[in-house]
């Protein structure tokens, strides 16, 4: 009987006006290959977060969706709201 474990990213969705990626990741036990636990970890990478240590498919996503229009639209944002 052999476990191990495995974190796997499972679902990618882009939400909101500022393209934020969430991230779903399914952390499995697995006992001589056969999946018997999971769980889910859940993160959210902003326009402005440095994401160069996240896995490979969430840095293509956020390599295409935070243009520099969106970086600047959302650091506005920011801005405006330390304003009130």
């Amino acid at each position: 009987m052999t476990l191990t474990k495995q974190t796997i990213t499972d679902k990618i969705e882009i939400v909101g006006p500022y393209n934020h990626v969430q991230v779903r990741e399914a952390v499995q036990v697995l006992e001589d290959g056969n999946v018997i636990s999971q769980s889910y970890h859940r993160y959210v990478v902003s326009p402005t977060d440095d994401y160069s240590s996240k896995d490979a498919k969430v840095q293509a996503v956020c390599n295409a969706v935070f243009t520099s229009d969106v970086i600047s639209a959302y650091q506005d944002h920011l801005e405006s709201l330390e304003m009130i």
